[in-house]
């Protein structure tokens, strides 16, 4: 294993973790008004989160890079703000990993708020909980099958993406290049070897976390 492949590693860990705390900041409460709301819009929204679920990832790839491109309306915003632009660069990746990996967090969380009824959130409401103390204090705590199991998604989807890291990142060493693009650099050059290695490690990641999953969720308990 050479230098490469360790700063792949650690740039691919350092994503997943940024990535996955994002995606539980902005998943749950997406997933609380999803399943609250008598929304007409909301099939309309639950469609459009789960797009990366069926879209291959280079066709999101692709059109995130218009939006983020110089003539697209993100990539206006961002040079406009002094921040340049996003493509080929960590911040775009992340964006872009949030993105893809949404639906993999939303609907778990969803799952937990809907198996959990309203008839708790109506106990505490005549005990005088204001709506935000019943999200925090019965809803959360609730959901927590469901928000481990959105952690571990989440950060796994991350570690193993490829096509929309690779469209959005490019393949520059130290910077965007992740584990999935360096094996495929590897494999490119006929370095088996040294694609071995990195593959390996990703099935016996892929392991561990289906058996974390598995066995150590909150919901058996």
């Amino acid at each position: 294993m050479n230098q490469e492949d360790i700063g792949a590693i650690r740039l691919t860990l350092e994503l997943a973790s940024v990535v996955t705390i994002l995606l539980l900041l902005i998943g749950t409460p997406i997933a609380w008004w999803l399943s609250r709301t008598r929304s007409k819009l909301r099939g309309m929204v639950g469609a459009f989160l789960a797009l990366p679920l069926v879209l291959p990832p280079t066709v999101l790839g692709f059109y995130l890079l218009l939006l983020m491109g110089p003539n697209g309306p993100v990539g206006r915003f961002t040079e406009m703000m002094g921040w340049g632009l996003l493509p080929f660069t960590f911040p775009g990746l992340v964006l872009a990993s949030t993105l893809y990996s949404l639906p993999f967090v939303v609907q778990p969380i969803q799952n937990s708020f809907e198996a959990m009824g309203n008839r708790p959130l109506e106990v505490a409401s005549t005990l005088g909980a204001s709506p935000l103390d019943c999200f925090l204090n019965v809803a959360l705590p609730l959901a927590r099958p469901g928000l481990f199991t959105a952690s571990i998604l989440g950060f796994a989807h991350t570690v193993g993406e490829f096509g929309v890291v690779l469209m959005i990142g490019g393949n520059i060493p130290e910077k965007t290049r992740v584990i999935s693009v360096q094996i495929f650099n590897h494999v490119e050059a006929l370095e088996y070897g040294q694609a071995h290695w990195l593959a390996g490690g990703m099935t016996v990641f892929s392991f561990v976390v289906l058996m974390i999953l598995y066995a150590f969720n909150p919901a058996k308990k």
